[in-house]
């Protein structure tokens, strides 16, 4: 999936979630962490559910997308520029491997954080020593309970009296509580303990867990950091929302949670992957919260729960299967370049050509012969393969989309060309070889003469000839191609060109049989 379409994809899943949260704003605290749970997760499974759904490809967005990439469109055939000599220098390290090796910088560091924190969680364990006592173990019993919590809960006691209660894990969850815990009276325990385990219930940590992902993957975007940081303020404004629901006094509930801010510490150090039911960043706005009667508690019906998950998957299926025309592309396109010996021929110039974008792609083959080709645009193709000293080769090739494809091409030796200027007053000029084929390579030559005849009646013309150079490099099969010309200039041609002997052409140090063209120019000066 191209980095723009997924930066936009993500970009309209995490705006939507936005707007809901703000549409929902008068709703519960449990309903807008709901949504910014569904739109982390699905902005994690959108790649993934990119590459296996099949492509749906909006007009407009095909035409969008033509309209901003036509600038950025490969150079026309019709207007393509005139070559230019350069200097071969090494090659620039490509834009996308830096933009791919930040991407991978980034994450790192934002994973290394995220371990930071469980590493740190753990030691914390390891240095806890488990809370034993009767009425908390009842306190802990009653609460989880009332909240339908099944799993075994562990209450920990830190070696600090000052640490912060931190909750944390799924299949064994754990409450962190400080060493002097054993002091609090009842209300302040049943209220700590009713706040932690609601996240137990929730299940709010392995969401966490989850925010902290798609926040290390998409560390560049705005967005992912703001989802996250909503998800926790709303995870604790539930939890608030939990312990109100069950009788409690906000305004007792409120001066607890202060009282708990002021003297613990430690909410706001590395291990951000737990959940601290008194981190200072956001408790002013709890506050507000609690002490709202108007605010909507309650937790989010089947109904609600249903509708926004349905909501969520209307979005991601089409975000996911949403594919750009620059998608449409084929899969790699190779082969090997042969010649009539089926050797390799290395440095083969091959040309694709899209005859309905008018736009040409260009390799040339390895030591091996091989060439390739990845990423083209599903089309159909005029292939054309060039190497001096074989005949130019063309040919159809259909590529479809995401389909790898691979033709091998023979090449046939190319036709000898020479032409000769013949004037009617200095004699005969010299040879000009033109082609594929050095002037070394014609051993013996007999220029031809300019017929009187011919002279006198002020005649000019070309001949063209077409001859077939033997083994031994000798000229048969000469037979004059233009039956128009002059008579007299045809045999003078003839004549003088069947006497020629060539260097006998090799093929992988074996003499073959190659055609020629010749053309003799008869010119007159003024």
């Amino acid at each position: 999936m191209p980095v723009a379409l997924l930066l936009f994809k993500v970009t309209a899943l995490l705006a939507a979630a936005w707007v809901a949260a703000r549409v929902f704003r008068s709703q519960s605290a449990d309903l807008r962490h709901r949504v910014w749970t569904l739109a982390l997760a699905a902005s994690l499974i959108l790649p993934l559910l990119g590459a296996a759904l099949p492509g749906w490809r909006p007009t407009a967005v095909g035409r969008a997308f033509a309209q901003v990439t036509g600038s950025l469109a490969r150079a026309p055939i019709d207007h393509a520029p005139p070559p230019m000599a350069v200097n071969a220098v090494p090659a620039p390290i490509a834009p996308a491997d830096v933009v791919l090796f930040i991407w991978i910088a980034g994450c790192a560091i934002m994973l290394l954080r995220f371990i930071r924190g469980l590493v740190a969680l753990a030691w914390l364990s390891s240095r806890a020593k488990p809370i034993l006592e009767d009425r908390w173990m009842w306190a802990v019993l009653n609460t989880s309970r009332q909240l339908g919590i099944t799993r075994a809960v562990r209450l920990l006691e830190s070696r600090q009296p000052q640490s912060m209660p931190l909750t944390w894990g799924f299949l064994r969850p754990a409450i962190l509580l400080p060493s002097d815990a054993h002091t609090w009276d009842d209300e302040r325990r049943d209220l700590v303990l009713a706040h932690e385990l609601s996240h137990v219930a929730r299940a709010d940590w392995p969401v966490q867990i989850v925010a902290e992902f798609a926040r290390a993957v998409y560390w560049f975007h705005p967005l992912a950091w703001i989802a996250a940081d909503r998800l926790r303020q709303e995870s604790e404004r539930a939890a608030d929302d939990a312990v109100l629901n069950s009788g409690v006094r906000p305004s007792d509930y409120a001066s607890q949670l202060l009282d708990l801010a002021r003297t613990l510490k430690n909410a706001d150090r590395v291990w951000s992957t737990a959940l601290a039911m008194a981190r200072t960043s956001n408790l002013e706005r709890r506050f507000i919260a609690m002490l709202n009667p108007s605010i909507n508690r309650r937790r989010t019906s089947r109904r609600a729960a249903l509708f926004t998950t349905f909501a969520a998957v209307a979005l991601l299926l089409p975000l996911a299967a949403l594919k750009s025309p620059a998608q449409d592309r084929a899969g790699r396109f190779t082969g090997t370049v042969l010649d009539p010996r089926n050797t390799a021929i290395s440095n083969a110039t091959v040309i694709m050509t899209n005859p309905k974008t008018q736009t040409k792609d260009m390799t040339t083959s390895d030591s091996a012969g091989k060439y390739s080709f990845a990423g083209l645009p599903a089309a159909d193709y005029q292939m054309t393969v060039l190497q001096p000293g074989f005949a130019p080769y063309t040919g159809t090739v259909v590529l479809g989309a995401a389909q790898d494809f691979s033709q091998d091409v023979s090449l046939l030796l190319g036709a000898v060309n020479e032409r000769i200027e013949v004037t009617g007053d200095s004699g005969p000029a010299p040879i000009r070889v033109g082609g594929n084929v050095q002037a070394a390579k014609l051993l013996r030559k007999f220029p031809p003469i300019y017929p009187a005849a011919a002279k006198q009646a002020r005649i000019q013309g070309s001949v063209m000839l077409q001859a077939l150079i033997g083994k031994d490099g000798t000229l048969s099969t000469l037979r004059v191609l233009n039956s128009q010309v002059d008579p007299d200039l045809a045999k003078a041609a003839v004549e003088a060109v069947s006497q020629w002997v060539y260097q006998s052409t090799l093929l992988n140090g074996e003499p073959v049989e190659v055609a020629t063209n010749i053309v003799v120019n008869f010119t007159l000066n003024p």
